[in-house]
Parts: structure tokens; sequence; C-alpha cells
């Protein structure tokens, strides 16, 4: 792990649960998957409560960095404009961003935390020479630094 990358492995953040279903995990795991060695990037939806976000939507997004694809993920603006009409139009919540680690920990790095915005939850999937490794989502707290979510999967037989 370099020195800009911050470690949240042990700090579960107690704002929100991530329910996430079959659905949703199976498209976020698919694009991480066949991107590989590239990040992938793409949003979800779903319901906020309380204390609980249910994932229920993932939308794939065309990673648009150019470059060095395999390290970043630049999303276009028109594609959060297409997700804010999609939740719109789906009567759903605009919950947050996917991404993927290929061959790298699941952890934000210091770029992640810079770019992120506040009311969203930030979902990194760690891909091993193509493979899913892990599946985790972040929040920034009130000080902008990640705070690990719990993350409850429906179909735990697609993980690792």
């Amino acid at each position: 792990m370099s020195s800009k990358e911050i470690d949240t492995k042990n700090e579960i953040a107690n704002s929100f649960v991530l329910e996430i279903n079959a659905a949703a995990q199976e498209v976020i795991i698919a694009d991480g998957e066949r991107s590989f060695p590239d990040e992938c990037c793409g949003f979800f939806f779903g319901k906020e409560g309380e204390e609980r976000r249910i994932i229920t939507h993932a939308l794939e997004v065309v990673n648009n960095k150019e470059g060095d694809k395999r390290r970043r993920f630049e999303i276009h603006p028109s594609d959060y404009m297409k997700a804010e009409k999609f939740s719109l139009v789906n009567e759903l919540d605009f919950l947050g961003v996917y991404h993927s680690h290929p061959n790298h920990p699941a952890i934000p790095s210091e770029h992640d935390r810079i770019v992120a915005l506040p009311f969203f939850s930030y979902i990194i999937i760690s891909v091993y020479e193509g493979k899913l490794a892990d599946f985790r989502s972040y929040r920034l707290n009130e000080e902008r630094q990640f705070e690990e979510e719990e993350v409850v999967l429906e179909n735990k037989s697609k993980t690792i």
C-alpha cells in the first residue's frame, strides 16, 4: 500500500449499510472483470432509508480517462446528467459511483478522496488477474475523509 492510500479496513462507518441486490452486484462485478486490466466505472441506484441504502440498479459507464486507464477512471459530465435522468424516470435515488482497482486493493486512493462528493457512496471492487477479489464501499465523513460502509451482498456466491 502506498503512502497515498487510505487504510480504512477496520473503520466501518456507522452511517449506512449498503444492501446490494444480485442484479446490481452482477453488473458491477461483470464490468470490473470484463474491463480488466483497465479500471471500470459506473453508477448505482436504489432507495435510501434512515440507515440503509438498498441498491437495485447499476449502470456501466465508459471510462473516459485519456491515457492510462489502468490507474484512473473519469466519468464524462454528460454521463452524470444521464444518470440523474435515469433516477428520475425510474423513481430511484442516485446513490453513488462504483469503480475497480485492477491488481490493487479495494481501498480508496487520495485521488479517489479528492474527487468524491459528500452524499454518494463509493463502491470499489478489487480485480486481480481478471477475477473479483474484494467488494467494498466508502463514504466521505464531515472531515472529507473516507469511512468504510458495511456491504451486504444478496448473492454471496458471486463474491470471493
